[in-house]
């Protein structure tokens, strides 16, 4: 009975899902020994991890309205089998070294079974924690930033010890194994469903449960103002994350002196930071105001992005370094609870997949960006003013933002006025 779900286990089994298809994060991994292997350019191995992120935001776009019609379960299984064909066809096609079919299978089969595994899990923990949303969501998104450190090493042992195409086959079973569990269990709340906590309160009327913004179909949402204001900001947010993230090793290398070894040892950390601003971010705005949120966020970047240019201390050259992680996987974990505020819970992971495209973009964009300006200019600077002035303007967009629910929420105020001044007018 769906009534007797627990939802922390509804939560477990949404971080069983993105810890394997989080495990797209640590696809570097495996381009050495595919280039080594068969061959191929560096350039051409890398592009089937940029087709992936392309069609995980294109198929949470186009798939969204599936996953709210046909439920979670169904959607997280479709997501498994998509997800784990991709990986083992990637092997098949190493096996056979086809270049054509290892773009197919793992960037387009696997990146549509990541973008519906991606959504399915998500706009379900909004539903079951209306009084935890920030947390809930934080606990599923760090499980997607958490599967690269968990994958890696394995990962990299079994493509010393079996091969790379064998390590595809196995690491694939054992998603679609651990996708499928998560699944299994993960359904929607009953209808008017609420913790007990929360119905508790709402009978006793000692306080008002705090109400979304309004109730909007993705239709709906796409024709509002505050849609295209969040496309904006996360577009922008995770633009300048993977700035860094696309640079990091050279970046550290060439700004304060960091060797090769040391390098590596702060990307591997820059994970740590990514997956623990999800929990810690989507946490706090639980207390203050989404808005409130990501007006720190930018105020952060911007800080950050005009100080690293000058810097010259190993040691705050890397603390600036994680702070922009832990905003940039914060806003991943933070999306779908301000999502949720400000459309409400009827169509959440369809508007969850349209906003996603900005994610697509941006893992383009960023990467673009900054090679093109350092192959260009041959220093990493000029990148950091382009993007400072992006976040300038993200730090606008959050203000307009802030200001247009404030409006909205006035609104609503002096109509509930107005109906109960038109109530009091009758009965008298």
């Amino acid at each position: 009975m769906i009534t007797n779900k627990n939802r922390w286990l509804i939560a477990i089994s949404a971080i069983a899902i993105h810890l394997s298809i989080g495990s797209t994060y640590a696809y570097s991994v495996y381009s050495k020994p595919i280039g080594e292997s068969i061959g191929w350019k560096a350039t051409e191995v890398s592009l089937a991890f940029t087709i992936a992120i392309a069609f995980l935001g294109l198929s949470a776009a186009t798939f969204g309205r599936m996953v709210e019609r046909i439920g979670p379960r169904k959607s997280a299984m479709i997501a498994a089998v998509l997800f784990s064909t991709g990986q083992v066809g990637a092997g098949f096609a190493v096996s056979i070294e086809s270049l054509p079919l290892f773009l197919i299978m793992y960037g387009v089969v696997g990146g549509i079974g990541l973008g519906i595994g991606y959504i399915s899990p998500v706009s379900t923990l909004v539903k079951w924690f209306p009084d935890r949303r920030g947390l809930a969501t934080g606990m599923a998104v760090f499980g997607f930033g958490a599967g690269a450190l968990v994958t890696s090493p394995i990962a990299a042992r079994l493509i010393e010890s079996v091969g790379v195409h064998t390590t595809f086959y196995i690491l694939g079973t054992c998603y679609f194994i651990l996708m499928l569990s998560g699944a299994s269990y993960i359904t929607r709340p009953p209808q008017g469903w609420a913790p007990k906590v929360q119905a508790t309160i709402k009978e006793s009327n000692t306080k008002k449960p705090k109400e979304d913004l309004a109730q909007l179909t993705a239709n709906e949402a796409i024709k509002t103002k505050r849609f295209w204001l969040l496309w904006g900001m996360i577009f922008i947010n995770i633009s300048s994350g993977i700035m860094i993230i696309s640079v990091a090793s050279p970046l550290s290398q060439e700004m304060v002196g960091l060797n090769v070894a040391a390098a590596a040892s702060m990307v591997g950390l820059m994970g740590i930071f990514n997956g623990g601003g999800r929990i810690g971010w989507s946490s706090a705005s639980d207390y203050i105001q989404r808005p409130t949120v990501f007006l720190i966020f930018f105020s952060i970047q911007i800080f950050a992005f005009l100080t690293l240019p000058h810097v010259t201390n190993v040691i705050l050259f890397q603390i600036l370094i994680f702070s922009i992680m832990t905003v940039y996987g914060g806003g991943f974990a933070t999306l779908p609870a301000f999502i949720g505020d400000m459309f409400g819970t009827k169509e959440l992971g369809a508007i969850h997949g349209y906003i996603l495209t900005a994610w697509s973009l941006a893992g383009v964009v960023g990467p673009i960006v900054v090679s093109y300006i350092h192959d260009s200019t041959g220093t990493y600077t000029p990148a950091f003013l382009v993007f400072t002035l992006l976040l300038v303007v993200a730090l606008f967009l959050t203000i307009l933002i802030r200001y247009d629910i404030q409006k909205i929420k006035h609104h609503k105020k002096i109509k509930e006025l107005n109906v109960v001044a038109q109530y009091n007018d009758t009965m008298h």
